[in-house]
């Protein structure tokens, strides 16, 4: 029970990694403020959890809305007192060749992969202040790290949650709150099989060190550690879990 009376707020909750790290927080006794524009999955991860005997407020908003992310976090503050916890997960990754790419691609990419963890952040940080203590985790990309083609919108913004990630743990490091990133590789997710072809992914998996698919369990696992006391002597901290695929 690592995350014993902890409240955490886990955004992109309705699948993939954020419902990972939704339900193995659970399982270490968090609380849970579930934040995903699919209301109807996203009650559904939050009814499962209930199930497992959890407890988790599911909440459907759009993250490039402040005043409801603000509505959001109060609401989290006021049926759990203290929002102990921040995953910064949702995100989107259309493909695009950057020729075609038009403006408002751009600004939604960097709206929902950056900004919104700018917002959420603000949110979350003066009650992390009040009290001296609280625990962020971005979630970035291993294509950062890669380089990708078509993807020069979705690594700009990625790039940008390792910055914010590091300046913040300047910051805020006084104050005893941590901000670690994680950089997941290619995730055996359900969204992929949209974007990437298996003959991709059969070359993806050739270049890890580990010959099997990363899954959303091994990034939650990850963010656990970062949530909890075990990662007491990190901050500004990029890991990277891919298998084995970049090594740096």
């Amino acid at each position: 029970m690592l995350l014993a009376n902890k409240t955490a707020i886990v955004t992109g909750s309705a699948n993939g990694i954020g419902e990972a790290v939704a339900h193995l927080f659970s399982t270490h006794g968090a609380r849970l403020l579930l934040l995903d524009r699919d209301e109807a999955r996203n009650a559904a991860v939050a009814s499962a959890i209930a199930v497992e005997r959890g407890r988790a407020i599911p909440i459907a908003l759009d993250l490039r809305n402040r005043p409801a992310i603000d509505a959001a976090v109060e609401k989290g503050v006021d049926e759990f007192g203290a929002i102990d916890i921040l995953i910064n997960n949702a995100g989107i990754y259309p493909r695009q060749d950057f020729m075609s790419m038009t403006e408002q691609q751009w600004d939604e990419m960097q709206d929902i992969n950056l900004k919104s963890m700018f917002h959420l952040t603000q949110a979350v940080l003066p009650g992390m202040l009040s009290r001296g203590a609280g625990k962020i985790v971005n979630i970035s990309s291993v294509t950062f790290h890669l380089g990708m083609a078509s993807l020069a919108h979705y690594i700009a913004s990625k790039g940008g949650v390792i910055g914010l990630t590091r300046a913040l743990a300047r910051e805020l490091g006084p104050h005893n709150v941590y901000v670690n990133c994680v950089t997941p590789g290619a995730i055996l997710v359900e969204a992929e099989k949209a974007v990437v072809t298996d003959e991709q992914v059969r070359a993806w998996v050739d270049q890890q060190s580990l010959k099997r698919r990363i899954l959303p369990l091994d990034i939650a696992r990850v963010c656990l550690f970062l949530s909890c006391e075990l990662s007491d002597g990190m901050t500004g901290q990029t890991l990277n879990v891919d298998g084995g695929w970049v090594m740096y």
